[in-house]
């Protein structure tokens, strides 16, 4: 199995900067893969993404998966790094599934960063830590989202909390919580 690694924070902290760093200090071949699928459209969406593009070095290979995740993961060479960005992006690509739907697509992507041999990056976003949502949809992302990434936590080998322009390694500073109880 690679080593596998979580980069968390709240918007505009520097957890895509870090990661990518992260995927430079590897050493290894590096697939990006974006969650997120672009509308021209919308110039502001637009412009974040071409902000994260010109950002990565050209060698990087780019692959856009706004859904098809675990199979994506599953393909990565052993020689790799794959860096995905972000799981907020994945998760709300999921949210008209019902939740014995997502559940099941939560259990096929653990299973499958326990069994890849790749290196795995993953950016996720900190949601949560302020007002409860108003609407449903707002309840079932953070619910969903959070839920995920103490999840995924619980396999890493380091997780990573960026905020207030610092980085810092919470598997160096905390202690894993016990597995959540059904």
């Amino acid at each position: 199995m690679g080593k596998v690694i979580l980069v968390t924070g709240p918007a505009r902290s520097g957890k895509s900067e870090w990661a990518e760093t992260l995927a430079i200090q590897s050493g290894k071949a590096v697939i990006y893969v974006a969650t997120a699928t672009d509308n021209p459209d919308d110039e502001e969406w637009h412009k974040r993404i071409l902000q994260h593009q010109k950002r990565r070095p050209q060698d990087w290979v780019t692959l856009s998966v706004p859904v098809e995740l675990s199979a994506t993961l599953a393909d990565a060479k052993p020689h790799t790094c794959v860096l995905v960005d972000s799981l907020g992006t994945w998760v709300a690509n999921f949210l008209e599934q019902d939740d014995q739907t997502w559940e099941n697509i939560i259990a096929e992507f653990l299973e499958t960063v326990d069994l890849v041999a790749a290196d795995m990056l993953f950016v996720a976003e900190e949601v949560g830590w302020g007002v409860v949502p108003a609407y449903i949809i707002g309840r079932t992302f953070r619910d969903r989202l959070g839920s995920l990434v103490r999840q995924l936590g619980a396999l890493c080998d380091s997780v990573y909390l960026i905020t207030g322009g610092h980085v810092l390694n919470l598997s160096l500073l905390g202690s894993p919580l016990p597995a959540p109880k059904s």
